[in-house]
């Protein structure tokens, strides 16, 4: 039975091979969309007996700076299919950025295929956005909770707060004190727990049914690291920059120091942008590797069209999606973690008396 099986599945694909190539085609471009922000919160989408395709979801408000603010529904754009006329201007949905365009909707292309129409300056609520808004608020009443929990139970968590308690302990622990120190930590704590539990939850959400692919986006991992840039560099005692600018300290004479500090104090002033693009690049590249290769293995299904294939791409799927769930807590720590690890580079302070006594 399985060789019959096997055999049939080659037939079907010999036999609708144009078929296989579009249904190639339809993944690539799926998979694609499924990484990209959009304007409305689609879940998923059917076609109809009739050949009308159906999308689940819910539109979200488009905000445009267009000599003058014009906000609609992203509902009049029905995914990209028609032309929004909004007091008398067109606007296109195209490649999930917005045009300017006339009532045809035409697309003026460059030598190199880029659109060429003018842009309004897009301040919408997309789907990333929203699913931030959900996660912040989420966090607020959770954490809200958990402190009320503190006030009315003698410093006991109650409810789900006892699952969140020991977490937010790791952090203070083995987190902001080993790498900060205990003078110093505190100021710093609600970033880190803030940065944990939103990257978190983040990933947790993109691998729902949601579709949502927050932390795949370079714009928010961007953001986030340079939260973390700005923290540690306006947080930085006088050392953290007199490491910067003088990385040899009283242990030579200035004039021996020129040379070396031609070489030195460009290296150091080139790791301030090192340590932040190496946050956003990490987290970026780990989950949208992941979900590449998540909805490839699926994809495979539709290709194959037999149990044997199906069966191992579902199989193979599933256990990616295990590995995934670990992904997106240890992208969550090493986030934090990493962050941790510059702030107390930047708030560290030396005994300089007892250096200029050794120096001596």
């Amino acid at each position: 039975m399985l060789i019959s099986f096997v055999s049939f599945g080659k037939e079907e694909v010999k036999e609708k091979g144009n078929s296989k190539e579009e249904i190639r085609k339809e993944i690539k471009e799926y998979i694609g969309h499924h990484l990209q922000d959009s304007h409305d919160f689609s879940i998923g989408s059917y076609t109809t007996d009739t050949g009308e395709h159906k999308y689940i979801g819910f539109p979200l408000p488009v905000i445009l700076w267009d000599n003058g603010l014009k906000v609609f529904s992203s509902s009049k754009f029905h995914h990209g299919e028609t032309v929004a006329n909004i007091d008398g201007n067109y606007y296109k949905l195209y490649h999930s950025k917005i045009y300017k365009t006339d009532a045809e909707g035409t697309i003026h292309y460059d030598e190199a295929h880029h659109a060429t129409n003018v842009k309004p300056l897009d301040l919408s609520i997309t789907k990333s956005v929203f699913m931030i808004i959900i996660t912040g608020i989420l966090m607020f009443f959770l954490f809200r909770g958990l402190a009320r929990s503190y006030g009315k139970n003698n410093g006991i968590a109650k409810g789900a707060g006892r699952f969140f308690e020991p977490i937010v302990l790791y952090i203070r622990d083995d987190i902001a004190i080993s790498n900060i120190g205990e003078k110093h930590y505190k100021k710093y704590m609600p970033y880190l727990l803030t940065i944990f539990f939103f990257i978190w939850f983040l990933n947790i959400f993109g691998l729902t049914p949601l579709g949502v692919n927050v932390t795949g986006n370079i714009a928010v991992t961007l953001a986030l690291a340079i939260l973390t840039f700005l923290i540690t560099n306006f947080s930085g005692k006088k050392d953290y920059w007199l490491h910067l600018f003088d990385p040899l300290g009283s242990s030579m004479p200035w004039y021996a120091k020129i040379p070396l500090y031609i070489i030195l104090v460009p290296i150091e002033l080139l790791g301030l942008i090192i340590k932040p693009f190496s946050l956003l690049i990490r987290l970026y590249a780990n989950m949208q590797a992941g979900h590449i290769v998540l909805m490839s293995l699926i994809g495979l299904i539709f290709i194959f069209k037999n149990w044997l294939g199906g069966g191992l791409s579902f199989f193979l799927a599933f256990a990616i999606s295990l590995i995934e769930v670990l992904v997106a807590l240890l992208q969550a720590y090493i986030f934090t973690m990493l962050s941790a690890l510059y702030f107390g580079f930047a708030s560290e302070e030396h005994d300089h008396e007892h250096e200029h006594e050794i120096a001596h």
